[in-house]
C-alpha cells in the first residue's frame, strides 16, 4: 500500500541508487524504528563527509519506504553540496539590463543581512516555470556547503534546504520541492495566525493515516492534528505527539503537504514518529545539545500538551481541501494554477541532477512565500505580517 505517489517503488529507487551510495559518502542505513515504542518505520542515513548535516532521516509506512526517503534525502544534500552549474558574478543593477532575474525583492529576509542591488554576488541560472524561460536567482539560495562562508554572497538571503527535493524524475521532483515551499509558508502563516481549532481524528477515513493514529496511540501517546492548508489551497497538516499526563519524554512535530489531502496528512503524521525519533537517537548532528536536558525535555512537553488541550478538535478532515489526480503532471499543472491565484508570479526551479544518476534532484525558488518561522533568523514577510495584523 503505498504511502505517497512514486513514478518508482521504493525498492526500485533504492536499486537505482545503490551504485553511488559509496561515491557520495553514504556509509550507512540503519532502521532505528525499534528505539521508541510507536512502531512506524524510520531510518537514519550516515554520511560522514557531509558538508551540511552528516545523518538524514527517513519515514514512511513500510521498511523500504522509510529507507528510500532517507537515502533521497541524503541524495540530494549531497548535490546541493557540489553544484557543478555555470555561475556568474554580477551585481542584480547589471544583471537585471539584459537577463531575466528572479524578483529579488520578494525572497525571505534574513536577521542580520541585507541585500545591495549594486554588489556583485555569484548567480545560479534555473528554469521559470510559469513563463518557461531561463532565471537567474542568488547562488546562496542553492547551494548548501556549509562549510564556508557564502561565496561572493552577502548572507543576504537565507540558507537553508528548504526547497530542495529529489525524486525519479524532474517533474516528481519538482513537485516535491514546491510542495515543501507551500508547506512552510502554510505552517509559518499558521503560527502567526494562533490558536486554531484542531481536526477531529473520527472524521479522518483514510486507512493509511488511521494505521498511523493507531500505533500512536496503542504505544500511549497523546496525538494533535491541524489543518494548516493556506490560501493556496494545497493541503497541509501539522500533527503533534507527546506523553500523556505527567510523563516526561520526548516529542514528535511533523508537517505534511500534498494535493491530496491524505498523503499531506499521512506525511505529517509519519513526520512526527520521525522527529521523535531524532530525539530519541540524538542522530542529528545540527540539534543543540541543550534540547536534550530534562528542563528543555519537560518545557517542550508541556507547550505540545497546552497546544493540544486548548484548541478543541472540532474540525471536519473531510472539508479540507483535496486534489486527486492521475500524474505529477497534473499535479504540476494544479499547483502552478493554485500558485497564481494567489499573486506569485514566479516558479523557478534550479536542476541540479547528474547526468550519470538516474536521480532528479532540484532546487525552487518561489518569491513571496515565507521562510519556516523557525529558523534562527527568519524575518517575517508580507504573508506572515498580514496574517498577524488579521489575528490581533
Amino acid at each position: 500500500m503505498h504511502d505517497t505517489h512514486r513514478l518508482r517503488d521504493p525498492e526500485q529507487t533504492l536499486a537505482v541508487v545503490q551504485p553511488f551510495l559509496k561515491d557520495m559518502g553514504i556509509t550507512r542505513i540503519a532502521n532505528i524504528t525499534g528505539l521508541d515504542r510507536i512502531g512506524l518505520p524510520t531510518v537514519m542515513v550516515t554520511r560522514p563527509n557531509s558538508r551540511s548535516v552528516a545523518v538524514s532521516l527517513g519515514k514512511g509506512l513500510s521498511l523500504s519506504a522509510a529507507q528510500a526517503s532517507g537515502v533521497m534525502e541524503a541524495i540530494e544534500s549531497w548535490h546541493a553540496e557540489r553544484i557543478e552549474l555555470g555561475l556568474r558574478l554580477a551585481s542584480y543593477s547589471d544583471l537585471v539590463e539584459t537577463e531575466y532575474v528572479v524578483e529579488v525583492d520578494k525572497l525571505p529576509e534574513v536577521t542580520g543581512g541585507r541585500f545591495v542591488p549594486h554588489a556583485s554576488i555569484l548567480w545560479v541560472k534555473g528554469q521559470d516555470l510559469t513563463k518557461g524561460r531561463p532565471c537567474w536567482v542568488p547562488y546562496e539560495m542553492v547551494d548548501t556547503d556549509y562549510t564556508s562562508s557564502p561565496v561572493s554572497g552577502r548572507r543576504a538571503f537565507p540558507r537553508t534546504t528548504n526547497g530542495l527535493a529529489s525524486g525519479n524524475d524532474l517533474t516528481e521532483a519538482t513537485c516535491h520541492a514546491i510542495c515543501e515551499l507551500i508547506e512552510r509558508d502554510a505552517t509559518t502563516l499558521w503560527h502567526f495566525r494562533g490558536p486554531q481549532a484542531r481536526i477531529d481524528p473520527g472524521t479522518i477515513e483514510d486507512q493509511r493515516c488511521r494505521q498511523a493514529m493507531e500505533r500512536i496511540a496503542a504505544a500511549g501517546l497523546d496525538l494533535g492534528i491541524w489543518n494548516t492548508t493556506s490560501d493556496i489551497g494545497i493541503a497541509s497538516f501539522r500533527c503533534v505527539i507527546c506523553e500523556l499526563g505527567a510523563v516526561s519524554g520526548h516529542i514528535g512535530i511533523g508537517d505534511g503537504c500534498h494535493p491530496d489531502r491524505s498523503i499531506a496528512l499521512l506525511r505529517a503524521l509519519t513526520e512526527a514518529a520521525q522527529t521523535r525519533l531524532t530525539y530519541i537517537s540524538g542522530a542529528r548532528d545540527d540539534l543543540d545539545p541543550d534540547e536534550f536536558s530534562s528542563s528543555s525535555r519537560s518545557w517542550r512537553g508541556q507547550y505540545i500538551q497546552d497546544l493540544i488541550q486548548n484548541s478543541a478538535a472540532s474540525e471536519d478532515f473531510r472539508m479540507c481541501p483535496t486534489h486527486m489526480t492521475d500524474s505529477f503532471d497534473e499535479d504540476l499543472a494544479l499547483i502552478k494554477t493554485q500558485l497564481s491565484v494567489v499573486g506569485i508570479p514566479q516558479i523557478v526551479i534550479v536542476d541540479l541532477s547528474r547526468p550519470e544518476i538516474d536521480i532528479s534532484v532540484v532546487r525552487a525558488v518561489i518569491p513571496g512565500l515565507e521562510a519556516p518561522h523557525d529558523d534562527p533568523d527568519f524575518v517575517a514577510g508580507p504573508r506572515a505580517r498580514q496574517a498577524a495584523k488579521v489575528h490581533a
